[in-house]
């Protein structure tokens, strides 16, 4: 769907090493996190909170989807349920391939009390990491047998331009941010009452620690 300047955050990391010639007034994003929308029925009302930049926290590349709470709850008031948010499946893309699932379980013993709990997946655990290509190989490598799955289409990016249309008409203004941090922030307004999935909360489990 069209996207809305409301529903769009840009930010520059204020710096103090601009390079020669540079303006400092300019209003070159070097971030940009926005909410969009996609006009079919399997995502009708659900919102993509999109966010990347330069000179963040970390250099990161991951995709969490957040489960809806279900109207009622099976559980009694006070055993801890949606107290550490939703629901949440991962996919760490920023190495070798990470998945994570997590979820709520029963604490043991008597009572009904939940632990937020997650099951993860690492390509390391496999034996196949030495498989695994680098992004641009994959792509070229994909280009040269004439597959067009990773590839958007002419059509694709004609509509991007189309949707983005009141956007680059009127941008919505700068605002800066520290190097080091997550960006602007009023990201956590563009996303209230949720919360981004930052990389350090997933706690990936180390593949080569004992017992892991």
């Amino acid at each position: 769907m069209p996207i809305k300047p409301a529903d769009v955050v840009r930010g520059q990391y204020r710096s103090t090493d601009r390079k020669k010639g540079s303006l400092p007034t300019s209003d070159t994003e070097t971030f940009i996190a926005l909410r969009c929308h996609i006009d079919n029925w399997r995502w009708a009302g659900v919102p993509f909170y999109l966010r990347t930049g330069k000179r963040l926290a970390r250099r990161a590349t991951h995709h969490s989807i957040a489960f809806r709470e279900p109207p009622k709850s099976m559980f009694p008031p006070g055993s801890g349920i949606s107290e550490q948010g939703p629901d949440h499946l991962t996919f760490d893309l920023a190495d070798a391939a990470k998945m994570s699932l997590s979820f709520y379980g029963k604490r043991p013993g008597a009572g009904m009390r939940l632990d937020k709990l997650s099951m993860q997946f690492a390509m390391h655990d496999t034996g196949h990491i030495g498989d695994v290509l680098e992004a641009y190989e994959r792509l070229i490598l994909d280009a040269m047998r004439g597959d067009p799955t990773l590839f958007t289409t002419a059509d694709g990016i004609e509509r991007l331009w189309e949707v983005s249309s009141r956007l680059l008409e009127a941008p919505p203004p700068v605002r800066f941010y520290d190097p080091g941090t997550w960006g602007p922030n009023a990201i956590h307004q563009l996303i209230a009452p949720h919360a981004w999935r930052l990389p350090f909360e997933r706690g990936w489990r180390d593949p080569n620690a004992v017992g892991a």
